[in-house]
């Protein structure tokens, strides 16, 4: 079976092979295992942006190489009009190569993705979209297009559509999925965590302004002002780096909270075990796997109410739902930190769902798809 996978993440050659981002990589790893070949169709990138990158551990058949573009000013509006067509002559290409197509949305190429499929009506599909699904959330037209056709049976005959959380009035082609990280034979038993002492939050994520790892920094920074003993450590890299480290700087939070970098696994592991918390408030998610790795050796959750968020956190019962307020938010998270038996109860909570979602179930899940 030939495998296509359709995306806007894009590849990164290097002289001892290619690299993609490594969340990416991983899971690309157990689609491949289900195929006899597997090709893509994305674009490249010359250097990695600030991605944490990884190698592809496995060949592909050629590569169906297509022109990144982004419409964000009006004259890469216009190159965009001629690149697309470039594009959709690629995807076509590519399609009539598969056996079966996957597409990876939302974004330019998955909404050209969308678009070029409906002409394969007979072939298998699958396609993951990656955002936030949630119809009553404001997001680009682009998005509510892709979502458009990949919500519509007709154009999307033959394919199943991967989206995280349930959502009433979804069509019959839509299935809810998840994302995981962990295997059941790292299910050790979870680092015992109290209220005493100096209490630690973990952030990881891209630095970047829709990650709001600045809104984090002020969270702590408001509960040291109100004498709660914290430190935040923020894993990740990004474009934003530059303005915590003035912040920081600044309000002399140099003691509390420590920018980290970007670190393997292994190291990320450790500060969730190490942490009562994990804080992600970012302004839009598909299915924020750093929560769900947080809570996965008992971090409580501390995240927007944004996608399918609220499912996971059982709308606050396994974790604080955040309301984007500092006052309000510090409060929440003191009344927290003045029960015990309440943090236990929401660590333990987030743990035992979060465990539900293994790298196995994961594989079983793909397979279902990808095998007849």
């Amino acid at each position: 079976m030939k495998l296509l996978i359709v995306s806007t993440a894009p590849f990164l050659y290097k002289q001892n092979g290619i690299y993609a981002y490594s969340p990416y990589v991983n899971e690309l790893v157990i689609w491949e295992k289900y195929a006899d070949e597997i090709d893509f169709c994305c674009p490249i990138w010359e250097n990695e942006n600030g991605l944490l990158v990884s190698k592809l551990p496995f060949e592909i058949a050629s590569h169906f190489k297509l022109i990144d573009f982004n419409l964000n000013s009006f004259v890469n509006i216009i190159k965009a009009f001629f690149y697309a067509f470039y594009n959709l002559f690629i995807l076509f290409k590519s399609m009539f190569w598969a056996d079966h197509i996957h597409l990876r949305c939302p974004g330019n190429i998955g909404l050209l993705g969308c678009i070029v499929q409906i002409l394969f009506p007979n072939i298998p599909k699958t396609a993951k979209y990656a955002g936030n699904w949630d119809p009553k959330s404001k997001q680009p037209w682009t998005y509510k297009l892709q979502k458009m056709i990949l919500s519509s049976p007709f154009l999307t005959r033959n394919m199943q559509v991967l989206v995280y959380g349930e959502w009433e009035g979804s069509s019959q082609n839509i299935k809810p999925f998840f994302t995981a990280t962990y295997s059941e034979n790292e299910k050790m038993a979870l680092t015992p965590k109290v209220l005493q002492g100096v209490l630690d939050f973990v952030f990881v994520g891209t630095l970047v302004k829709g990650k709001q790892p600045l809104f984090a920094i002020r969270l702590i920074e408001r509960l040291h002002q109100k004498g709660c003993l914290v430190r935040l450590r923020m894993y990740g890299e990004g474009v934003q780096r530059k303005i915590l480290e003035d912040y920081i700087a600044a309000h002399q939070l140099e003691s509390i909270i420590t920018l980290e970098g970007n670190q393997s696994k292994a190291i990320v592991q450790k500060a969730y075990q190490d942490s009562h918390f994990v804080v992600l408030p970012s302004d839009s998610e598909g299915w924020p796997k750093v929560i769900a790795e947080g809570m996965f050796w008992g971090c409580v959750p501390i995240a927007t109410s944004v996608s399918c968020v609220p499912f996971m956190l059982d709308y606050g019962n396994r974790g604080v739902l955040l309301e984007m307020d500092l006052d309000t938010d510090a409060i929440q998270i003191e009344e927290l930190l003045s029960s015990e038996l309440d943090f236990c109860n929401k660590r333990i909570k987030a743990s035992e769902w979060s465990r539900n979602y293994t790298l196995e179930v994961f594989h079983t899940e793909i397979k279902k798809l990808i095998l007849p």
